[in-house]
């Protein structure tokens, strides 16, 4: 799942009891959780969890969008106009209000992206699952 993809229209709160909603494949090294990972020797390893297992939220992480060159200044303008527009001469409004609709495409697609949000799931199992797309879970 990309940033920009759906994330899924349910909002997830930690305590919260949720159910993979997929069959995930975890793979890559294993290193235990309380030692120096240089201590141990490499070592490869693959889970399976299948969908429907279930498990609590325990963190929820809002990863913000990154915002543009154009988004910024947009904003900074967009707040100039509203703040002080009414104060300005009519010409220098007017010049103002062009920059901002120059600008205002740029907003509107910032806007439509959808927020990625990542969570840290203790499943029933004793698997933990940490920073997965809040999409990879359903309410239980």
């Amino acid at each position: 799942m990309t940033d920009e993809e759906d994330e899924g229209s349910m909002t997830l709160n930690v305590g919260q009891r949720v159910r993979l909603a997929a069959d995930l494949r975890l793979a890559g090294s294993v290193t235990p959780a309380e030692e120096p990972a240089e201590e141990w020797a490499a070592c490869a390893a693959s889970v399976a969890l299948a969908a429907g297992i279930e498990g609590t939220v325990e963190r929820v992480d809002e990863h913000h969008r990154q915002q543009s060159h154009e988004v910024r200044e947009y904003l900074r303008l967009k707040s100039l106009l509203d703040d002080f527009g009414h104060q300005m001469p009519p010409g220098s409004r007017r010049q103002l209000e062009e920059q901002v609709g120059v600008l205002e495409e740029q907003w509107a697609a910032y806007q439509r992206r959808t927020l990625r949000v990542t969570v840290r799931v203790r499943l029933d199992n004793g698997f933990v699952l940490d920073e997965v797309p809040a999409g990879a879970f359903v309410s239980a």
